[in-house]
This record gives C-alpha cells, structure tokens and sequence, in this order.
C-alpha cells in the first residue's frame, strides 16, 4: 500500500514547491484537487484540457518527483435545486472526468450530491430523520427522481472515459453511509464505488473497520483523516451538530490529522481490513484540524501512517510451499 497527500493541504505553496515538499517527505503519491467546494488547487482542469503544453509540463512536473496521481477530486453539490450553484459544479465534474482521461488517472473522488426535498425547494435538503412521514417521501423523491437518474447518467459518462468515480460518503449529502454508497452503486453502475474516509464516519458512531469489510471492493480509494469527539459537548448536545467549525470549544466532534485522533492501532486494524477487501492502493491525507498547522498534521501524519502501513506485501509462502 501506498503513502499520498490530498494537496490542498499544501495549498498555500506554489505548485512547484508543494511538489518538492511531498518529495521530500518521500511520499509516493498525490491527489490533486480540481474544483467544487475545495477549489481547484494546483490545476485548473479548463487551461489544462485546452493547453497541450501546460498539461504537459503539468504531468512532467509531478513524474519528475516520483510521484503518482493517485485520484482527481471535485468535491461538489451538482444536485442543487439552484441552477446557478448547481451548474458549475457539473461543468467542474465533467472537466474532471475528460482531465483524469487524459492523465490516465483511473479514479475520480466527487460527492453523491444533495437535491432539495421536492420540485420547488431552492436549497439543499439532508435528511436525518424518517418522521414525520414527510422526510421519508423527501428522500425517496432525491433518491429516484434526483440522485439515481444523475448518476445513472454520469456513471456511463465516466465509463465513456475510462473513469471509476469514487463517491466519498459525507453528512450534508445523500450518500453519507455504507448502505447508501451501496444502493447507489446497486442503482447505478460497477464503476460507481466509494472515496473511504473514516473521519465522516467516526462521528456516526460507524465502524470503520467493519464499514471497509462490509463495502470491500467497492472501494476504490482512501483518506486518510481523523475526528476527535468532544467528551463535554457530546453528551450534552449528541452529534448532529452545526456548530461552526472555528467554534472548536463549542462543537461536539472536530477534525484531527490522524496522530491526533484515534490511536495508532486503530489505523494499522484499517490497513489489514483494507488488505482483506483487496484494496492495495494509496491511503491519501487530508487535512482539515483547526487545532494543527498545516505542517504539523502532515507530519505527524506520515509519521503516524508509516507505522501503520506494511511497505512490503504479505509474505505468503509459508501456506503456500
């Protein structure tokens, strides 16, 4: 398995120096950020698409130092009743799509989307709760009249490229657990799989470890962040919490780069779950802690995770001599 870095983590250094930054740290891959609500770091996925050369030296830039792109990322809401935030957020997952074909990149990480909660709403609707009766024939109305039929179309569009899209399961959108990464990909298409990230699943009181055996190989890539639950805030207030994110001493649970979260065993546990699915790729940081530097969390990340990571494969010859 390998070491990347999600590189808006890096996003105040130039492009160049950013590079020479992860080289230096000897990691082994990137995934680079293309556009939505992470912005397009680094890449500008339009220039690149109609500049030969500047998507050249783009590629170049990135081999010259070792590395590999390990996904494109377009965290976006295509799915938004308002056109006007919808559209863009398309065009971006679009440009995306035709990028990664030309880069080879296999793997595009996107959000499943959140539509409103029927035909007249004007924002997004994300559904916790099955009563009142309402909010259960809101989320049937997204999942069949919305979701399904974007990423019926989508998922071909994808396949038309050579793409595997790879939905990371978030609170605020629809596919925000295991099941419903599932059903999506049951409604949709194989090459539908899923971004795991363990830190929007720890606040859910979700099991990562069980969550990666029981998605197996549908997963297609990693993140690898963390969350801290707060244990004055969580037994006051529970865990849907929308307490702004700056407001630390106020929330229930807050990001934390992995070292400053769970312990390191529960990481290695993950690498051997993801091992026994079949999922031999990269495990890519992210960084979102208020309470670390940019610097610190990729640190203590790469530190942390290259305890976790087995850097040889499995020696299975003794079973099998």
């Amino acid at each position: 398995m390998k070491l990347g870095v999600f590189n808006p983590i890096l996003g105040n250094l130039p492009f160049e120096t950013m590079l020479d930054t992860l080289a230096a740290l000897k990691v082994e891959a990137i995934e680079v950020a293309t556009g939505g609500y992470v912005g397009n770091v680094h890449c500008d996925p339009a220039r690149l698409l109609a500049e030969p050369a500047a998507l050249d030296a783009f590629r170049g830039a990135i081999a010259d130092r070792g590395l590999e792109i390990s996904a494109l990322s377009c965290h976006g809401n295509p799915l938004h009743p308002d056109d006007a935030e919808a559209r863009p957020h398309h065009q971006a997952w679009q440009d995306t799509v035709r990028l990664a074909e030309r880069l080879g990149v296999q793997t595009v990480v996107t959000f499943s989307g959140c539509p409103g909660g029927g035909p007249d709403d004007r924002v997004p609707n994300w559904v916790t709760c099955a009563w009142p009766t309402d909010h259960a024939r809101a989320v049937e109305w997204q999942w069949n009249e919305r979701v399904i039929p974007y990423w019926q179309r989508e998922a071909a569009f994808a396949a038309d490229h050579g793409v595997r899209v790879a939905i990371e399961m978030h609170p605020g959108f629809c596919v925000y657990q295991p099941q419903q990464a599932l059903r999506l990909r049951e409604a949709t298409a194989e090459n539908v799989g899923v971004n795991f990230d363990p830190s929007h699943l720890y606040w859910q009181q979700i099991d990562p470890v069980r969550a990666i055996r029981y998605l197996g190989t549908t997963i297609y890539h990693f993140h690898a962040k963390d969350t801290a639950l707060d244990p004055v805030n969580v037994p006051v207030k529970g865990v849907l919490d929308y307490t702004d994110y700056a407001n630390i001493a106020e929330r229930s649970w807050v990001f934390r780069s992995v070292g400053y979260g769970h312990p390191e065993k529960d990481w290695r546990d993950m690498v051997s779950a993801l091992r026994t699915v079949g999922y031999d790729f990269v495990m890519s940081i992210e960084h979102e802690d208020g309470l670390a530097s940019r610097q610190e969390g990729l640190r203590k990340a790469v530190e942390v995770l290259r305890g976790a990571l087995l850097t040889d494969a499995p020696d299975t010859a003794w079973w099998t001599a």
